[in-house]
């Protein structure tokens, strides 16, 4: 589901961004927008992107939804708390954000689905890179799962894992990773140092 520039010969160049652990704190499973924390940087972070010629996507999975804990449009709900949030602590507005509802084992049935826009597969990416026009070749992902790494190397962008120091990295939710699976192109502690790395690399 979606809620609503280096141009390059294939499309713009995008950094997809997962939601909580990268621009909020992780609390679990987020059901109320009271709840939101924007983490420390990222409004400047998204800043830096965005005046760098970034598309800013976020993909995301809520199986709250998938659980019965929520709707899709109380998540859209949140999702637009989001970008108030972040639009009044000085970042850009965000181009699009994906998130799946979809859980193998969900609560609801009709939320019971093997699908393909379930990080660790990149169905999200894929679609937003479609609307979107934009080159996935080009582009990052920033997360702080494997799920997320699996999702992004799947698609042909870079990675970034957000590992702060003295925490585990969660594991991926699932036996198999999809093809292109690889480890991160780069590990750091927040959104911030992953700024740096992928500012330096384009201009290199």
């Amino acid at each position: 589901m979606a809620t609503r520039n280096t141009r390059t010969h294939y499309g713009d160049a995008a950094v997809f961004l997962d939601r909580d652990g990268v621009l909020v704190e992780d609390r679990g499973l987020l059901v109320d927008a009271a709840d939101l924390c924007i983490l420390e940087g990222v409004p400047l972070a998204l800043r830096r992107l965005k005046e760098a010629g970034f598309r800013l996507v976020v993909v995301s999975n809520q199986a709250v939804v998938a659980r019965g804990m929520i709707t899709p449009e109380g998540v859209e709900a949140i999702h637009a708390q989001l970008l108030r949030l972040l639009e009044d602590a000085g970042a850009p507005r965000l181009d699009a954000i994906y998130f799946c509802p979809h859980h193998p084992s969900a609560d609801l049935p009709e939320y019971r689905v093997v699908c393909n826009c379930r990080k660790p597969r990149p169905g999200a990416l894929l679609r937003a890179a479609e609307e979107h026009c934009l080159d996935l070749t080009a582009s990052f992902l920033v997360g702080d799962r494997m799920t997320d790494i699996a999702a992004g190397a799947a698609a042909g962008c870079r990675t970034v894992l957000l590992k702060r120091p003295g925490e585990e990295t969660p594991p991926t939710t699932t036996a198999e990773p999809p093809e292109g699976w690889r480890q991160p192109d780069y590990v750091c502690r927040d959104l911030s140092a992953a700024v740096d790395w992928i500012l330096a690399g384009r201009a290199m």
